[in-house]
Parts: structure tokens; sequence; C-alpha cells
């Protein structure tokens, strides 16, 4: 009856029980019963009466946590105090040290072997991140002279690939010295390129989301 009353409170829980559950043991050891005996007082169909299956939840937690960023991105990207590459740095460096995205690295499963998620991730890097975010923010930099560059769409796609696909360790499982080869290549492909956003924090919090 609740369901039905106040069907997004009920959706809002379920995420909330799915998101702890994916924390706490892992999207795949996760079971739909799971989330059920966290609730405590939904049944199997009202569950599926908002969600398909265990990976339309995920899928929902995953829009959800990236829906708490976007607004933070927007905020960046229409700053008037600072230039085209100190919103890169400013971007980057919340990117990789909020809680949603520290609650994404932990709960998606590995992406290689999901192509449905993996999917998802491409989808939001090449048509989400990369055209509403990082490449208005390096045409800023172009016309306030803080980034040279010929080529902001390609450059904006590969920087935005690199962070979450290739620096992804759900998709490449990499040693901790790895992922820190990976980070000074960043680095450097990046001052090669005249957009020299990394500093000792952004290393340092990239070194440490890839150990989760």
């Amino acid at each position: 009856m609740a369901r039905n009353k106040y069907p997004e409170e009920t959706v809002e829980r379920i995420l909330d029980a799915a998101t702890e559950l994916f924390l706490e043991k892992g999207y795949e050891n996760t079971t739909i019963q799971d989330i059920i005996n966290r609730l405590g007082d939904l049944s199997k169909g009202a569950i599926y009466h908002h969600f398909k299956s265990k990976e339309d939840i995920i899928i929902a937690v995953i829009n959800r946590l990236y829906g708490t960023v976007y607004p933070v991105y927007h905020e960046i990207k229409s700053s008037k105090e600072l230039n085209g590459l100190e919103k890169l740095k400013k971007l980057f460096l919340f990117s990789v040290g909020n809680t949603s995205q520290e609650i994404l690295v932990q709960t998606l499963p590995n992406l290689l072997k999901n192509p449905k998620f993996l999917a998802i991730q491409l989808d939001k890097t090449v048509n989400e991140l990369a055209p509403e975010f990082i490449e208005p923010i390096i045409l800023d930099g172009i016309n306030d002279g803080s980034i040279q560059t010929e080529y902001p769409k390609e450059l904006a796609e590969v920087m935005t690939m690199l962070a979450n696909i290739w620096l992804n360790p759900f998709i490449f499982n990499c040693t901790k010295e790895q992922i820190y080869k990976k980070c000074l290549f960043f680095k450097h492909l990046m001052t090669k390129l005249n957009v020299d956003i990394f500093d000792d924090e952004l290393l340092a919090k990239l070194e440490q989301l890839g150990n989760m």
C-alpha cells in the first residue's frame, strides 16, 4: 500500500538498501532476496514492480550517483572566477575525491565481464561527460589562453576516456605500482598536450582510488 502511495520514496529506499549491500557484499554476491531482507517490509513483488532485475537496480544506483556530481560539475563549468585550466584541475580533483565516485568504484562489478555495464560507462564518458563538461571547459581555456589545442573535442574525449576507462580498476585490474605508473603517464601526456592539470594532491587521490 505504501508502495502505491509513495512510489518515489519506495524507489529511493530500494536504491539505498541496494547501495549498502553492494558496498558490503559486492554486486555479484548480492541477491534480490538480500535487498528484500534489508528493507524488511517490502515483498519481492514490490521490488519487481519498480525494477525488472538486479541489473536494473544497479543501473539506477549508477545514474543516481552521477546525478549527485553533475550539479557540481555544472557549477565548476559556469565559474567566472576560474580560467579554463583551473576549472579542469578543480573538476578532476573533485571527480576523484568525492564520496559518489568512491561508491561507484566499490559497487561496480567487473566491467570486462559485464558488457552492459561497460557500455553504460562508455556512453556516459563519450556522450555526457566529455561533451557536456570537459569540452566546454577546454573551449573556455582556449578563449582565455590557459589551454592551447586545435582539437578541443578530441582532447576532451581522450582525457575522459583515459580517466574513466583506462584508469578504471574495474576495467583494467592493476597492481598499486601499475596504477601509479599509469597516473604518472597520464600526467606526462597532459603536460605534453599543454593541459597540465596534475599536482601531487590529484596524483595521490588517483592512486588511492585505484587501491580501493
